[in-house]
Parts: C-alpha cells; sequence; structure tokens
C-alpha cells in the first residue's frame, strides 16, 4: 500500500470511506508524497514515456490506445495525469493531451519537466469539460484506484468523450488484494479474502483518513464498466519483462513472474 511522509505514523486499517473522505485523503497524500514519488519513479516513468504499470509495458509497443500513427490531431484526455508524463508522450506523436489531477504537487512537477502540455487540477469524478470534448481516455495507476465511487468517475469520463472514444485505464490487478503488499516470498501467501471490499485506510492519530485505497474485484470493475455506458474491448494482464529487474513496492520480479500485478481495461464508447 502506501509508505506516507506524515508527522505521525498512520495507523493503518480497513473501514468505510465516503467520496468526501477518500477525495480529500488522496488530494493531502499525493501533494505530500509527490516529491519522493518522482524522485523514486521518475527515471523508470521518463519525463516522455507511457507506461502502464510497474511490469513496464509501454504504449509504444501495447498500441492500447490505437496505433501511435493514428494519435496524430486527437483529443486526449489523461486522468490521474501526475507529472504528465504519458501526455507528453501522446504530445509527441501529434495528439492534444490534456493531463488532469487532483494533485497540485504532482502538477508542478509536470510545469518542472516542461509547459507544453495544458494542465487542470480537478476531481476525476466531476470533470470540468463540456460533452463530448475528447476522442479518447487514458489514465495508468492514476485515480481509479482511490475513488469510493468508479462508477460515477467512468460515467464522466462516458460523458465528455465523443461517440467511438475509447477509455483506457490500468489499476493494481484485484488478485493483489488478497495478498501482502510485499515484493519477497512473504508476498506470495493469501492473507486475506480476496471478496472483501473494506477500504484500507491509513489515518492520523484523530481518525482521519490520510490514505485511502479501494478493492473492486475483476467482477467488479467489468460490470462498472458495463454500468458506465460502456463496452469491454480487451483486458490485458501484463507478464513480466525479463529485462526488468526493479521493485517498485509490492512489485517485483519474483511476484510478477507468479501472479498479475497490473490490469488494463480497454473500453469503447459506442
Amino acid at each position: 500500500m502506501s509508505q506516507d511522509i506524515y508527522s505521525a505514523e498512520p495507523e493503518a486499517t480497513r473501514r468505510s470511506a465516503g467520496e468526501a473522505e477518500s477525495s480529500r485523503a488522496s488530494r493531502g497524500w499525493w501533494d505530500r508524497n509527490a516529491d519522493e514519488y518522482q524522485s523514486d519513479h521518475g527515471a523508470f516513468l521518463g519525463d516522455d514515456r507511457f507506461v502502464w504499470g510497474p511490469e513496464g509495458l509501454d504504449e509504444a509497443e501495447a498500441g492500447l490506445l490505437g496505433p501511435a500513427a493514428s494519435l496524430s490531431g486527437l483529443d486526449i484526455l489523461e486522468i490521474g495525469a501526475g507529472a504528465a508524463q504519458c501526455s507528453r508522450w501522446l504530445a509527441a506523436r501529434g495528439a492534444r493531451p490534456v493531463a488532469l489531477d487532483l494533485s497540485h504537487r504532482q502538477l508542478q512537477h509536470a510545469l518542472r519537466i516542461g509547459d507544453e502540455v495544458p494542465l487542470v487540477e480537478a476531481d476525476a469524478g466531476v470533470l470540468p469539460f463540456r460533452d463530448g470534448s475528447f476522442d479518447l481516455a487514458c489514465s495508468a495507476y492514476g485515480a481509479v484506484p482511490f475513488v469510493a465511487d468508479p462508477v460515477q468517475v467512468f460515467r464522466e469520463v462516458h460523458r465528455v468523450l465523443r461517440p467511438g472514444g475509447r477509455w483506457v485505464f490500468s489499476v493494481t490487478h484485484p488478485i493483489r488484494w488478497a495478498f501482502p503488499d510485499e515484493p519477497g516470498p512473504e508476498g506470495l501467501s493469501v492473507a486475506a479474502s480476496y471478496f472483501d471490499r473494506t477500504p484500507y485506510v491509513e489515518q492520523d492519530e484523530r481518525g482521519d483518513a490520510v490514505y485511502v485505497e479501494h478493492h473492486r474485484t475483476l467482477g467488479d470493475r467489468v460490470r462498472d464498466v458495463v454500468a458506465a455506458g460502456f463496452r469491454l474491448v480487451d483486458l490485458v494482464e501484463p507478464e513480466w519483462p525479463a529485462w526488468n529487474v526493479q521493485e517498485w513496492g509490492g512489485w517485483s520480479p519474483l511476484r510478477g513472474n507468479l501472479i498479475p500485478g497490473t490490469a488494463i481495461f480497454v473500453c469503447a464508447r459506442d
């Protein structure tokens, strides 16, 4: 889960957390931890690379948004953009991306790297765009795992997409919820119920959430996609490549070669 920089060590627990509390916690956590995150993972992510997850699956090879040559001239929304690395890659292919994130500090890192991509600070559940503003939408581990109501986010994405648009997002593979978030052998034994949807919460001494992560089973994710009006085109579970020897939190070559770590949902707006 998270490694927070906080005045006192947060208490890890499992309890309910609604939309407002989850949003507030995510904004605060990413603002506090953006510097460390970019320092630790910026080299792997690159300044203008589109990576779908810790396995290192690159959009240049995967083509989940479509062939790279077809992206030129398209309006593309990146949700949970962080430092806008993916948007920068899209811009280099001639697209017109907009990078949206809840965290002001993450967007400051986007400005530090370059100012060629428009940045928007907003909540993914209330997108500040007109209906039919974009041809494509994407999110690489952004927003979706941290929201209490993913269907609301998906409906907003559906609203701002034009007919024929595509929505592609990656999240931690749901099966990981049942295992400890450890990169070594201790992370290979089931420790919790895969079917327990109770959110993981880190809370301060007052009981206020400072980090929230929500679990949905694989079936839940599919139903959420359909409930928002999308058609599921593909579900990609990247395998761990031989070249990737790094550990990233609970992701590692050991675990990656045995159990999936990322799920990528490719959805169409008909």
